[in-house]
């Protein structure tokens, strides 16, 4: 018996693309797979078990294309960058004016604003489609956020709502805009999740290096914390985490991990990306700097030996200290995100609903927490100057919680544990909540050496000071 033609085609069985594709077949979705590597194919077959009746495998890409209904909606979950421009080539004499192009990865941006005017003169459609919650979102629920045409969101949607997360029957995904603006929200999102990362393990740092406690004591902290307004998918794993025992040693795993962190990259393009468009990141920026410092493990090794601490007597904040103190850097650390995520809808004149972005993170994704649901209904509110820290709601949050961060941030400065994250929200906040800075200065300085002129208070225009000769620039 022949089967009918697949709905949707997913090529490339790693990880994500195996977990999407099975997900698909579950919602009740035919669907066609393929593979570069084509003796994968087979092996992903057989661990579909009874799903394998909704799948329709392809040895050749020929076969792929042939297999699907038109107009074709097709998944690529490859690698990003020059395997997904050749996979371009190699697709598009395949296709037929209407047919849909996803790519499911996580690609810069700027690629996928390129790949979509490409394809728009050829009748085809190219869609970036950000996914997040690793394999048991991808198997289960993610949370996907849809960059591209119209046309190419209505093929889309019915199985992008299937197989989406779901948070109070309400699918996590939508179609934010045209070209890049799936990827780019996806690519803050990252950002977002470094920031809260590095936030977390630095709580975890001051417990550890300043009050003494154990890995499992942490942990079971952290659980505690699930229960109030840290509640969050990142706060249920390192509770896990902590509290996870070696086999090997019966010591906790996390102290058994050497201290060097990876990533991949999206965290640092946000930072890019944020900086290009004049935007403070400087959250996300410490915790990629973090990172980047964690790599010089042998460095850090010698200068233990060489360095001294200067610690100043500080005792470790309380519990609840401490929580108050992640809540204020987390809500500051989200509202870094929303902010260059405004600043790039009115750059690319993509109109990106803010809320509606905040309720598709509340379920499938990385960074889902309890706050979305606050950080939603401020967007939805009134907001002044557009800025989530200035909605009354998250102000007077922030009000309760600032004392705590400011008392966090000067005991790790005194027992010099390591807060770049929390003490970049900080620093961050104070800054904002000034209606006069020091850029004033900053701007003599510029006059004065480079003659770049200023603006007055009381006057308009621009102006250049008559600064006197310094004795050291003098013949």
């Amino acid at each position: 018996m022949t089967k009918m033609k697949a709905d949707i085609g997913v090529y490339g069985l790693g990880t994500m693309g195996s977990a999407l594709a099975l997900n698909l077949a579950e919602s009740g979705f035919q669907v066609a797979v393929t593979n570069r590597e084509t003796d994968w194919i087979a092996t992903f077959m057989q661990k579909a078990g009874p799903l394998a009746e909704q799948l329709t495998p392809a040895n050749t890409l020929e076969e792929f294309v042939a297999a699907l209904k038109t107009p074709r909606t097709i998944l690529f979950m490859i690698p990003s960058g020059a395997p997904m421009d050749a996979m371009i080539d190699a697709v598009l004499p395949l296709l037929e004016k209407g047919d849909t192009i996803i790519d499911g990865g996580n690609a810069d941006f700027h690629d996928t604003r390129r790949r979509f005017k490409r394809l728009a003169d050829t009748g085809a459609h190219f869609v970036g489609m950000g996914v997040s919650g690793g394999e048991q979102g991808a198997r289960h629920g993610p949370s996907m956020m849809v960059g591209g045409t119209a046309h190419s969101w209505q093929q889309l949607k019915p199985m992008a709502e299937a197989i989406a997360a779901k948070y109070n029957g309400a699918p996590c995904v939508a179609h934010l805009g045209p070209d890049g603006a799936g990827h780019f929200v996806k690519t803050v999102h990252n950002g977002i999740e470094y920031a809260d990362m590095q936030m977390i393990a630095e709580v975890y740092g001051i417990l550890r290096d300043g009050a003494g406690w154990e890995a499992p004591r942490i942990g079971a902290l952290f659980e505690e914390w699930q229960n109030g307004p840290l509640e969050s998918y990142l706060i249920e794993v390192s509770a896990a985490a902590l509290q996870t025992m070696d086999a090997d040693t019966g010591l906790p795993v996390v102290d058994m991990i050497l201290d060097r962190a990876g990533q991949k990259g999206t965290g640092r393009w946000t930072l890019i990306e944020a900086l290009k468009m004049g935007q403070s990141a400087n959250t996300i920026e410490a915790a990629v700097g973090a990172r980047g410092w964690s790599s010089e493990k042998p460095v850090r090794e010698v200068a233990q030996t060489i360095l001294t601490a200067g610690t100043v007597q500080s005792d470790v904040p309380d519990a609840a200290e401490l929580e108050k103190a992640l809540l204020a850097a987390r809500i500051l650390a989200h509202a870094q995100g929303f902010r260059i995520l405004a600043a790039a809808s009115e750059e690319f004149d993509w109109a990106l609903d803010l809320a509606r972005i905040s309720e598709i993170w509340r379920a499938g994704c990385i960074i889902r927490s309890a706050l979305l649901d606050d950080f939603a209904q401020a967007f939805r509110d009134e907001l002044p100057m557009g800025h989530l820290i200035l909605s009354p709601a998250i102000a007077a949050m922030l009000a309760d919680a600032i004392p705590a961060l400011r008392r966090v941030v000067m005991a790790g400065a005194g027992l010099g544990t390591p807060l770049p994250a929390l003490s970049s929200a900080l620093a961050w906040y104070d800054s904002m909540r000034h209606a006069r800075g020091t850029a004033n200065l900053i701007q003599a300085q510029r006059d004065f050496f480079g003659a770049h002129g200023f603006a007055r208070t009381d006057q308009d225009g621009k102006f250049h000071a008559d600064w006197p000769t310094l004795a050291s620039e003098q013949a």
